[in-house]
């Protein structure tokens, strides 16, 4: 489906239209859905059935069925964007948005992370929780990272344990090192 096409169904259907397609990366598999307003959702290791059940929410959250299209254009650019991050040759993503899967507390820690920490660089849980002004909200950023619906895209693998720790990561701990490495927070890893 080209763009023109998901243009016009989405007018035809009255609703809204969610495309997606899979890209190979360096650390697997990775899903991106777009809306019309911008990329809505990546999901990492994007086997058949993490597809599958993503694919599943996204209709369920947003109300309309996915449609494969990895050449409309948000998609293409988001998957050039991401090229050109692994290949070292970008720093910041330069991509439209959907925030409609997060809101309020979390969407605002995501939000300032997006914007406020840039590439090589790490911040602390508690030090988020006082950007976003609720310094004694340092778990619950935790739970923002973990609700992150756009991961690579809006940074949270730069969140990191004040005590030097890397923290968790939805992308699992070994995915989190490689993007730490790449961005030269990390030494590369051994694996």
């Amino acid at each position: 489906m080209d763009s023109h096409e998901w243009d016009e169904q989405s007018a035809e259907d009255g609703g809204q239209q969610v495309v997606w397609a899979v890209t190979d990366t360096r650390i697997g598999p990775l899903l991106l859905a777009a809306t019309a307003d911008g990329l809505v959702n990546v999901v990492f290791h994007a086997t058949d059935e993490v597809r599958e059940r993503a694919l599943g929410q996204l209709a369920s959250r947003l109300g309309a069925e996915p449609v494969e299209a990895p050449g409309s254009p948000v998609l293409a650019q988001a998957t050039g964007q991401l090229e050109a991050y692994f290949a070292g040759e970008r720093r910041d993503f330069e991509l439209p948005l959907d925030w409609s899967l997060i809101s309020g507390f979390n969407r605002q820690v995501l939000r300032e992370l997006a914007s406020g920490v840039p590439y090589g660089q790490v911040v602390g849980y508690g030090d988020l929780a006082r950007r976003v002004g609720q310094p004694q909200a340092a778990q619950a950023v935790g739970v923002a990272m973990g609700s992150n619906p756009l991961p690579l895209v809006v940074p949270c693998h730069r969140v990191v344990e004040s005590d030097g720790g890397i923290g968790g990561f939805g992308g699992g701990l070994e995915t989190k090192r490689t993007l730490l490495s790449l961005e030269g927070v990390l030494p590369e890893p051994l694996f």
